[in-house]
């Protein structure tokens, strides 16, 4: 799959791509919404062996409201809802790895809207850098500066800040 191809997209459900969890085997991928004015708020970066869709959409059958893009060239491996629902009845060694990653999951995103609402955006930086450090150097400036809510350009100072302090 080539960079910036997009997965999912707003506003449709059916068994497409927003209805698909997708597992990146290799590569680097972005969900991300766009405001009324236009703006792209990233919300979650995947890598490999990570997992990475519409979560709301995928769960609840629900039209898709965010966008995954593909951020590298990148193979993934999909797999529709229909398919887990059936093998986590059959077996539940599926019914626990699914149910460990979504609880992962929430746990990761508690701990970012936490970060989000107590951290300076130099300490969330810093915080994603020393949490995930080949992400920071694989995303484009842009998208990380949008996932940890401030400008590029305001990243980019906080950039040369911290590199003049070494």
């Amino acid at each position: 799959m080539n960079s910036n191809l997009v997965l999912s997209c707003e506003p449709r459900i059916s068994n497409e791509d927003s209805l698909l969890s997708n597992r990146i085997s290799s590569g680097a991928f972005r969900s991300y919404f766009v405001s009324d004015e236009g703006v792209e708020h990233t919300i979650q970066f995947a890598i490999e062996d990570w997992f990475i869709s519409d979560f709301n959409s995928y769960l609840n059958q629900a039209p898709a409201s965010l966008f995954v893009e593909a951020l590298e060239d990148s193979t993934v491996q999909q797999i529709a809802y229909d398919d887990v629902e059936k093998l986590c009845h059959n077996n539940p060694k599926f019914e626990r790895f699914f149910r460990l990653v979504a609880q992962k999951s929430f746990a990761f995103s508690q701990r970012r809207v936490l970060s989000n609402l107590g951290k300076s955006a130099e300490e969330r930086y810093l915080e994603f850098y020393d949490l995930y450090p080949s992400i920071v150097q694989r995303v484009p400036q842009y998208a990380l500066a949008s996932y940890l809510g401030m400008s590029p350009e305001f990243l980019s100072k906080i950039r040369k800040r911290l590199a003049s302090k070494s």
